[in-house]
């Protein structure tokens, strides 16, 4: 297992790509973009993206449906598709069994390249002393659900959201003495972490291997968390999608919905949009 090393990325032609870092109130409907299956690279979110969010990390299936679009798709693209989510690659992998692909798991605190190699932070232990204060903290206020990823810990207020301005606080105090760590904030989740990692960091790595090198990297997401990627491909002159009710956001392109996001795959895959509207 390596960590993966910094290095000048490559730019690439972009379809109504944003420029980096800006913020856009109204992303373009993505149904507008053309498809390229033979010179683009996939980089999905798992949850909010290709599945609905599930009260429970644990409750959510993948359809025989989305497996066999997701291999349509490995195989049209040379193998230029990766699963880039906040779970961890062993969740990624038993999510969606019996495919395996190219991942980044944890906000890109671990990543598993096309050939297999994995690349991951080694910041875990500085979690060490968190673990069991958040636990405690989780344990006494019914609602709370502590997910310890290993390299990070979640802390998931759905079933409790009067607690969330409180968590933050918390969460913010025991940090505060623990600069290598950073505190985000998704879907009704808190989570700690190592800093230096995210998403895009993640997909800039991809794209310094094969079958990635030489794409224009898409990126869809839909959480706070995936600006980091959307940044990124803005960068890169690729593709930043975002799925879901419109807000700031730095993706120049959007998606109602998870099932639009999965007619848009579709069409991707028969290289043809507007068909699929």
């Amino acid at each position: 297992m390596t960590s993966d090393a910094d290095s000048n990325s490559r730019s690439f032609p972009a379809d109504k790509a944003a420029p980096a870092a800006t913020r856009n109130a109204a992303p373009a409907d993505a149904f507008r973009l053309r498809p390229a299956p033979d010179s683009q690279a996939l980089f999905l979110d798992v949850d909010g993206t290709l599945l609905p969010i599930a009260p429970h990390p644990d409750a959510v299936r993948v359809a025989p449906d989305l497996l066999d679009l997701l291999a349509g798709i490995a195989r049209r693209s040379g193998g230029a598709l990766a699963l880039v989510s906040g779970r961890s690659i062993a969740n990624i992998d038993a999510l969606f069994a019996p495919l395996q692909l190219p991942c980044a798991g944890i906000h890109g605190l671990e990543r598993r390249g096309a050939d297999g190699a994995l690349h991951h932070s080694d910041a875990a232990e500085q979690l060490a002393p968190l673990r069991r204060r958040i636990a405690d903290y989780a344990e006494a206020r019914k609602g709370l659900l502590l997910e310890d990823k290993g390299r990070s810990l979640a802390l998931h207020f759905r079933a409790a959201p009067q607690y969330e301005s409180e968590a933050e606080d918390v969460l913010r105090d025991l940090l505060r003495d623990l600069p290598p760590l950073e505190l985000t904030h998704g879907k009704m989740v808190l989570e700690v972490k190592p800093a230096g990692a995210n998403k895009g960091t993640a997909i800039e790595a991809f794209l310094r291997e094969p079958p990635f090198a030489g794409r224009q990297p898409v990126f869809i997401g839909d959480d706070v968390t995936d600006e980091d990627g959307f940044d990124m491909v803005n960068r890169l002159g690729g593709l930043s999608i975002r799925v879901g009710p419109p807000r700031d956001t730095t993706a120049a392109h959007c998606l109602a919905d998870e099932a639009a996001a999965l007619a848009w795959l579709t069409a991707w895959l028969d290289d043809k949009q507007e068909e699929a509207r």
